[in-house]
């Protein structure tokens, strides 16, 4: 993995001092993504940078990469690269290294703009062709990539993090109605497209533009296409097996060292489970995992329908299961409130709160011992595991499941402020309009078309906010996480499952546990869904409590120019306990919302930003 930006106009000229510092600096800010090696690139209408995290041929692959006419940089890791490797061979391509930045670079000048129906992995890259001079991005088909950029005044600026974005001259970070309306409305996820900032936007997932003296052109090149599923219940269940395992052995090829997240649940140890045997076949050592826990977690543990067990019997019992070399990493709670402001550094925007500071103590002691992590990120979403899947009330809810009563976040705003931004009508609009993308089945029942649009919300705005996370979190501890279950042939053979098959007798994700009959002990592939570990430590609550009183206390606080301080300080900062039903997702309850506007409060600091 690695981190990219650059710049591109025709009514100037870029080939100066100025814009060279420019790269310069938008390559810094993207440290973090790529340690191990720079490079840029610059010419009268085009400037290149690239930061690299050096997985596969580290010796080789060095960026900007060069063939002929076009420049390549390039963010990610191509899956298929062996057979598109060979596929190239045959019509006359030669390579010079075993990178396969040399092959996405080999593909596009055989594939043009076509490119990404080729292409099998996680990706965000930019090609300059200095004879043409046109400027062509691609990012992949789930986003697990990121690539943002912003149009002003003929001049187009992308980078994959908004904060390299700001590093050039003249873009500078602002708000405007829809930031506010990102922020406070759907925060932590993000309207496809959105950049949340003014001006700024996010190239949607499985989309690629082109830009040239004529303008700009943004097009979709792939989509999950919804049919009738024809097999039965043994051929879907052997054919989903075959797929996934295939799936995940082809994201263990790795030159740097290698390990899995196991959590003890189905997502993780069925990767955990076929990795291992995959390591064993090809008589190299033990696979290493990690599971996450918390200070005292085993002391304040309460079992609820969300998260029915503890994690930590279920991991001991797929270690021995597996053979695997096994570390439990355990944060604690001062370290979980500390590292709430760096979380929003990683990802530029307030987020998933201590979901974020967690993952990033983690990522930062994963990346100790490793470069490369397996996760079972995205499996719920595909397969129906949420709870908005099987509760009719969430299920057939008018708005986006996941958050189904807005009320909860309005309530500690200020009243002008939610009036003014008409908050419940504009998510409103946002959730019809992506309703309205979901491709349909003519035919279907109507519970059956309502889990298509469910299963299509999901996989365009909560499974994209996880997947954000994840790669914004661990690339700023120069992490590479990869996730099987978002390979793109799973997810669109499960598309087309129908949920009588897909849960089974009622029980959640059945024709997966199904398709893991023989990899896993029973008891685990029986398991029920249990979420990210969360800290039940009373101590994470009193210390974010007191974090946000003292933001109170500052008259010169930006927070007070958003929230209802009378409210905050008679309610939430009062009250003790979960604060009732939680206002994103699964997790994100009273504590959270506490640390979320810890993190608001310094998000409008760091890029000095005004309602």
């Amino acid at each position: 993995m690695c981190g990219i930006s650059g710049f591109c106009a025709f009514d100037r000229d870029l080939g100066g001092p100025e814009w060279s510092r420019a790269l310069r600096e938008m390559n810094r800010t993207l440290a973090h993504r790529g340690p191990d090696d720079q490079g840029s690139y610059l010419s009268p209408h085009c400037g290149l940078a690239h930061r690299r995290l050096a997985v596969i041929d580290p010796k080789n692959g060095a960026q900007p990469m060069f063939n002929g006419d076009c420049v390549l940089v390039y963010n990610g890791e191509l899956y298929n690269a062996p057979e598109l490797r060979r596929r190239l061979e045959e019509r006359g391509h030669r390579f010079r290294t075993h990178s396969d930045t040399e092959v996405v670079l080999e593909a596009f000048l055989e594939y043009g703009e076509a490119v990404g129906q080729e292409l099998e992995g996680i990706y965000a890259f930019a090609v300059w062709n200095q004879r043409t001079q046109s400027l062509y991005c691609c990012r992949d088909r789930f986003g697990v990539k990121p690539f943002f950029y912003t149009f002003q005044n003929g001049l187009f600026v992308f980078a994959s993090e908004p904060k390299a974005l700001f590093a050039c001259p003249g873009v500078t970070p602002r708000a405007d109605e829809d930031t506010w309306r990102e922020i406070l409305g759907v925060c932590p996820a993000r309207t496809p497209g959105s950049g949340v900032f003014a001006d700024v936007a996010e190239l949607r997932p499985a989309h690629w533009l082109r830009l040239d003296e004529s303008g700009l052109q943004i097009q979709r090149y792939w989509n999950v296409e919804s049919r009738e599923h024809r097999e039965s219940w043994e051929d879907t269940v052997a054919h989903l097996r075959d797929l996934l395992t295939g799936a995940i052995r082809r994201q263990l090829v790795s030159d740097v060292p290698l390990c899995t997240l196991l959590s003890g649940g189905l997502d993780s140890s069925i990767i955990t489970a076929v990795a291992a045997q995959d390591l064993r076949e090809r008589g190299e050592s033990a696979l290493e995992t990690y599971s996450f826990d918390y200070t005292d977690n085993d002391k304040y543990f309460h079992a609820s329908s969300f998260q029915p067990d503890a994690d930590w019997p279920w991991v001991e019992r797929m270690r021995d299961a597996c053979g695997t070399r096994h570390r439990v990493l355990i944060c604690d709670q001062r370290t979980l409130v500390e590292l709430l402001e760096p979380a929003m550094e990683a990802k530029d925007f307030p987020g998933m709160a201590d979901c974020d500071s967690s993952l990033l103590y983690f990522c930062r002691k994963i990346r100790e011992n490793h470069v490369v992590a397996l996760s079972g990120e995205c499996s719920d979403e595909i397969f129906g595991g949420y709870p908005w899947f099987h509760r009719p009330d969430m299920l057939w809810a008018d708005t986006f499941p996941w958050c189904m009563d807005l009320s909860v976040r309005t309530r500690i705003l200020r009243p002008e402020l939610v009036r003014r931004l008409e908050l419940e009508a504009a998510v409103g609009e946002r959730y019809r309009r992506s309703l309205a993308e979901t491709p349909r089945l003519e035919g279907e029942s109507r519970e059956e078309a309502r889990r298509r649009e469910v299963s299509w919300l999901n996989l365009t705005w909560f499974m994209t906010n996880l997947l954000d996370r994840k790669d914004r979190i661990s690339m700023a501890t120069g992490l590479e996480i990869r996730v099987p279950f978002c390979d793109h042939h799973v997810v669109e053979y499960v598309w087309n499952i129908p949920w009588e098959m897909k849960s089974r007798g009622g029980v959640r994700k059945q024709v997966l546990r199904e398709a893991a009959r023989g990899l896993l002990p029973e008891d685990v592939r029986n398991r029920p869904k249990s979420p990210y570990p969360k800290t039940h430590n009373p101590l994470f609550e009193l210390l974010v409590r007191e974090r946000l009183k003292g933001i109170l206390d500052d008259k010169n606080a930006p927070l007070h120019a958003v929230v209802e301080e009378d409210v905050l300080r008679n309610g939430l900062l009062r009250d003790a306990g979960s604060y009732g039903e939680a206002w994103f997702g699964q997790l994100m309850a009273g504590p959270q919302m506490l640390a979320w506007l810890v993190q608001l409060n310094q998000w409008m600091e760091r890029f000095n930003l005004t309602v």
